[in-house]
């Protein structure tokens, strides 16, 4: 098959490509529900060394910088309660931690979750989060950017391989929130 977008030696429904998953995110596909066809999602192989976005789009082609999206987990603190939730934005912006997420979240508070409770919490490896298995209680809060496309390269759930995912079937994911602005320049 061939990628929708970007060119990879190895393109697969991810309905097809469950062992290349972790966990949650094959359970994820396995049970998707939603108005975009499981089939649709599609499961790249890539190498894991060029897994950060970067080095990615020098190896992988330079147009895939403006359909890439990074997920990644925050902490929102108000008294003594921590609320975990995921961001998806554009790799080409950074999420508006201080700002829009805290408000979102009802936050006083909220930075980068660390890195071993982003992947305990997740069961997902870091550099490799994706929005598709996260736990269905948390928000995930989505920049409507990434809504807007029409194929959206983001994290598999491991450092290895990427899946390219409709745009509109972030909208569509559990405690998916779209907002204007979450992602900044």
């Amino acid at each position: 098959m061939r990628a929708p977008i970007g060119d990879f030696d190895t393109a697969i429904p991810a309905p097809d490509a469950l062992d290349e998953l972790t966990g949650p995110v094959a359970d994820a596909v396995r049970h998707w529900r939603g108005s975009v066809p499981a089939e649709q999602i599609v499961y790249v192989d890539t190498d894991p060394r060029w897994a950060d976005t970067a080095v990615f789009v020098e190896h992988y082609g330079q147009d895939l910088l403006e359909r890439s999206a990074n997920c990644v987990v925050v902490a929102g603190k108000r008294g003594g309660e921590t609320t975990l939730a995921a961001c998806v934005v554009l790799s080409t912006t950074r999420v508006d931690v201080n700002n829009a997420v805290r408000r979102q979240l009802g936050a006083r508070k909220a930075s980068f979750a660390p890195m071993d409770t982003a992947t305990g919490e997740t069961g997902m490896e870091y550099g490799g989060i994706t929005p598709i298995g996260l736990p269905e209680t948390w928000p995930l809060l989505v920049d409507a950017a990434v809504v807007d496309l029409p194929y959206v390269l983001v994290g598999s759930g491991r450092r290895r391989g990427k899946l390219l995912v409709p745009g509109k079937a972030f909208a569509e994911l559990p405690g998916a929130v779209v907002l204007e602005g979450l992602g900044v320049a």
